[in-house]
């Protein structure tokens, strides 16, 4: 049997046979029909690369002003039963709580995004993610950072460039402040900057309340999805699709009306769209935004 999650504020019960159908671990990745795998790092590579072509990094809540709990119990229902996507603290507290309930050692971290900015500037611990230590090696998992969402777990090793089957990372460390950058277009572009000072489930309860209901937040102003496909990633922002391909192409695709809107977060996305938003509101949105 798996073991419970050990974070004290999780009452609810963590069904990991949902998970995993969600996520489509199963048969093809060597786990047994009749219990569950073992934490290795073979296993914390299968489901990373399965949760992030599954489960799309999205904000649809908060850009339409719905509150997003990071709940064990919302985020199942959400992110599994009801098959929708979510951001960092969502995606990764999820995961987090299935890692632990493996047998992972599992430690919350904290960063500061530093993509598409100045280098002066300083943001706060805004973004989430994990290291998970097997056999005394520690590795970094991070499944929810939007359009550069890692496919699969890094090694915690400074100045090394690791393949992945998207992007080359690396990880370079100055003090104790590790940054994380993706190499596109043969430049390395840098991401986040953490240290591996432990976070505590109310640090992240702050600054998700934060991102998600500030009145200038990126995720109350622009509607964002995005999901690494086949030999590809797809992004949207607002409503413009793109995809990315790995030689360095790139499609953008205009949406103009409340279907194609619905089409693409469905079918590039994965994501079942509640009933209740308003997609031509949102379109409306954006034309005067």
């Amino acid at each position: 049997m798996p073991r419970q999650s050990r974070d004290s504020a999780e009452p609810a019960v963590l069904d990991l046979a949902a998970y995993f159908e969600r996520i489509g671990y199963g048969s093809a990745d060597g786990a047994s029909q009749a219990g569950y795998p073992a934490p290795t790092l073979e296993t914390l590579r299968a489901i990373h690369r399965d949760h992030t072509r599954t489960i799309a990094f999205e904000n649809l809540s908060s850009f339409f002003h719905q509150p997003v709990s990071l709940g064990l119990g919302d985020l199942q229902q959400k992110l599994i039963r009801d098959q929708r996507g979510g951001y960092c603290f969502e995606q990764n507290l999820l995961l987090r709580s299935v890692l632990a309930a493996l047998g992972f050692q599992v430690t919350n971290l904290a960063a500061r995004v530093r993509w598409n900015l100045p280098e002066s500037t300083i943001t706060p611990r805004s973004h989430m993610l994990l290291k998970v230590d097997i056999d005394d090696v520690p590795y970094i998992a991070d499944v929810g950072f939007g359009g550069l969402t890692v496919p699969e777990p890094l090694a915690l090793v400074p100045e090394v460039s690791q393949p992945t089957t998207h992007e080359f990372y690396r990880l370079t460390l100055v003090g104790q402040t590790y940054c994380l950058e993706a190499q596109l277009n043969q430049l390395w572009k840098p991401l986040y900057c953490f240290d591996l000072q432990e976070q505590q489930r109310c640090d992240y309860e702050v600054s998700n309340w934060h991102v998600s209901t500030h009145p200038q937040s990126l995720f109350v102003n622009a509607l964002i999805a995005a999901r690494p496909g086949d030999g590809c990633r797809y992004s949207l922002l607002n409503n413009q699709l793109t995809t990315r391909y790995l030689d360095g192409r790139s499609e953008k695709r205009l949406l103009t009306t409340a279907t194609d809107l619905h089409d693409a977060l469905s079918d590039r996305f994965g994501l079942r769209v509640p009933a209740t938003l308003d997609l031509q509101q949102a379109l409306e949105r954006f034309a005067t935004s």
